[in-house]
């Protein structure tokens, strides 16, 4: 019957723990729990001679008995339960030759290896002394990869590979070598990348199942297993054999690369294939068990610190996430632009989750950081009408399932965690990752020249990148736990500040409504007021009303900038309070000409907000002292006047009459309480601020402007 080869098509599916052959360095026996021979390799008697044990012949009639200390290994062996499959190892001499016995049970067989050794092994006679020198090393080492760089120079100290790499497998099964220890001669492999098929997923199981396997000399023939024949029915299991022989595409692959030994250290973290220590040597080469096994104890420390050091890194991250999310949330409740005063901190954000980019969007409003701004417009709706994103979390690793249109925008664009914080105002803050090629490190191509087998260049380091390229189009790397972490945690406190702001704006608007009705006062107050009096009031508490909306909209203060003269300015607005209130008394150190570019009635409005203020709470009897001065690009005005200390909860909010008080915060029969805000936004849309202070017995608000104005914020 025609059995079809083994390829790249269904490597996948070869049973490389039952191969039915073995590798020709050694002798592999087979016991069943009978304690009769049930398999054994056909090089037996090459290399045994007289002593090689015969199909069916009982143990102790075999030269395993001969030996006190190799029967002993193997009753040990029969005396294990069925799924211990910890192999046991001893060194004898049998036909005039050196060997190590290495035995272990699996299910109701047990197996006897014996692998020659070679005429160099007296070079490891001090590999007990090596190895405690690595494990030493190795837990000095604090993070991982210092760790995988102690490990793999330890490694080929002991061993005497030409190359020792370390690999780190990703969430997708590709690996990327972190670092290696070489011979100069060879070319750098450290920094490259390949793909989960390189080691196909039977072999995952069985690197994961026996964590040390050595290939000697890649080019030679394997040898047969041959079976009594009552045990020929059941495939005979090697999954924990040291002999096992080599799945023909990986002799094709090692092959194309020159390489003809090789070794590979699992490192298992929680059960899974975390990684890897690959050996190469550029001629055949046997490492005795002995130090291979101390190998195998060293990659098991080396498993454990990488646990450790893993779980110390998350920590570090979710420690420093904190301390970015609260000054993060701290910004939000304290600004006029809800989640859009997260843009400052917009790349220590997406930093903390080790992204690329983010978007932010509330009220209809959208912004983007490291995003094209297309890209940001067509995902946010889109999240919007997504009833999986509503429950506060929603993340994407790739574009696939996305509507075509969507896709384009995105382009390379390929994840997003999208943290959805209020439904009411449509709050969203999105984070963003690029596609795999685009983020992962690529050694550059090597200039060396590879040779190809029957399956083509696809089994070289740089054909398995190409195809790995080809396989991660429109994917990112995947969002952590530690990330999903951090993110719950985020959008938890961007949920509870949303809350406190639209509760703050709720009461807002119900004060403001209570202040307009106390700022026209009562309607006998009305009656009693001239209809120009009445009409004036209103226009002004209407201007107050809509340039206090455009800034808790975000809009800020359009300027309409044109040369000014700011002292003469100044003059004019002290005499006209002066005339109309005469008990006033000004001291004034003003400049007669002092030229400006700035919005006449934007500054006009914010000089009269601070010369009522001062008229209004300063002592009846004393003088209000005005200071203007030029101080480089800077445009500087004192108000000053004897009056009371504003109680320190006041001072808080006096530029901010939307924020709620103890005692709250009175309208005024000139205005809606609202005239420090503004007048503080005006300021700052002509490139300065506003700031109250208080020095006994005086009450001082210093204004700045700077001589070029910036835009409007």
């Amino acid at each position: 019957m025609f059995k079809a080869p083994v390829g790249l098509d269904n490597c996948d599916h070869e049973p490389i723990h039952i191969p039915g052959r073995i590798q020709s360095h050694g002798v592999l026996v087979a016991f069943d729990l009978a304690q009769r021979v049930s398999h054994r390799s056909a090089n037996a008697e090459a290399l045994l001679g007289a002593l090689a044990p015969a199909l069916g012949q009982p143990l102790q009639e075999t030269c395993f008995a001969a030996d006190a200390d190799m029967l002993e290994l193997l009753q040990e062996c029969f005396a294990a339960e069925a799924g211990d499959v910890q192999p046991a190892a001893t060194e004898v001499e049998l036909a005039g030759q050196t060997f190590e016995m290495i035995g272990h049970r699996v299910g109701d067989t047990v197996l006897a290896e014996l692998e020659l050794l070679a005429p160099d092994a007296a070079g490891f006679a001090d590999d007990a002394f090596k190895g405690h020198r690595a494990l030493t090393r190795i837990k000095r080492q604090r993070t991982v990869d210092d760790l995988l760089a102690a490990a793999a120079q330890e490694v080929r100290t002991l061993t005497g590979f030409d190359r020792v790499m370390a690999y780190r497998f990703r969430h997708d099964d590709s690996g990327d070598v972190v670092v290696e220890a070489k011979a100069d001669a060879l070319e750098p492999l450290a920094g490259r990348r390949y793909p989960a098929g390189d080691i196909p997923a039977q072999a995952r199981r069985l690197y994961t199942l026996n964590t040390l396997r050595i290939i000697v000399a890649v080019g030679s023939a394997s040898v047969p297993v041959e079976a009594r024949a009552d045990a020929a029915a059941m495939p005979l299991d090697m999954s924990h054999s040291v002999l096992r022989a080599v799945s023909p595409v990986h002799i094709e692959y090692l092959t194309n690369m020159g390489v003809q030994a090789s070794m590979s250290i699992s490192i298992v973290v929680h059960g899974k294939l975390w990684g890897m220590l690959a050996c190469h040597h550029m001629s055949p080469r046997h490492v005795p068990y002995r130090v291979r096994s101390a190998c195998d104890v060293l990659a098991h420390i080396l498993a454990a610190n990488v646990q450790s050091a893993l779980a110390r890194a998350s920590a570090h991250r979710l420690e420093a996430a904190a301390s970015v999310r609260a000054r993060a949330i701290e910004d939000v409740l304290h600004a006029d632009d809800g989640v859009f005063a997260l843009l400052p901190a917009a790349e220590a954000l997406y930093g903390m989750f080790e992204a690329h980019g983010l978007v932010l969007a509330e009220q209809g409003r959208i912004a983007s950081v490291g995003v094209p701004a297309e890209a940001a417009r067509e995902l946010v709706p889109w999240l919007q009408a997504q009833p999986q994103a509503a429950s506060g979390l929603y993340s994407r690793a790739s574009l696939a399932g996305l509507p075509p249109g969507l896709q384009d925008a995105l382009g390379i664009w390929c994840g997003f965690l999208a943290l959805r914080f209020s439904s009411a105002t449509a709050g969203w803050l999105v984070l963003l990752r690029k596609e795999q090629v685009e983020t992962i490190a690529w050694g550059g191509k090597p200039d060396k020249h590879y040779d190809h087998g029957p399956m083509g260049p696809r089994l070289t380091p740089r054909g398995s990148f190409d195809v790995w390229k080809e396989t991660v189009r429109g994917q990112c790397v995947p969002w952590s736990e530690t990330d999903l972490e951090i993110a719950h945690a985020l959008v938890a406190d961007l949920m509870r500040a949303s809350v406190a702001r639209n509760a703050e704006l709720d009461r807002a608007r119900s004060h403001l409504l209570s202040m307009l009705s106390a700022g026209m006062g009562t309607p006998e107050q009305l009656q009693a007021a001239s209809v120009q009096q009445a009409g004036g009031r209103m226009q002004r508490f209407v201007a107050q009303v809509l340039d206090a909306a455009l800034l808790q909209k975000g809009e800020g203060l359009a300027l309409n900038v044109q040369p000014v003269d700011l002292g003469q300015l100044l003059h004019r607005m002290l005499d006209e309070e002066a005339a109309a209130h005469p008990a006033l008394r000004f001291v004034r150190e003003i400049p007669r000409a002092l030229p400006f570019a700035g919005d006449v009635a934007r500054l006009r409005q914010l000089l009269a907000c601070l010369i009522g203020n001062a008229r209004r709470h300063g002592a009846p009897d004393e003088s209000v002292v005005v200071q203007l001065q030029q101080q480089g690009d800077l445009v500087v005005l004192e108000i000053s006047n004897v009056g009371a200390e504003v109680e320190p909860v006041a001072a808080d909010v006096m530029f901010d009459p939307f924020r709620a008080t103890p005692t709250g915060i009175r309208a005024t029969a000139d205005g809606l309480g609202l005239g420090l805000y503004i007048a503080r936004h005006i300021a700052r849309a002509h490139g300065g601020d506003l700031e109250y202070a208080y020095a006994d017995p005086y009450v001082l608000f210093t204004l700045t402007l700077r001589a070029e104005p910036g835009a409007a914020t």
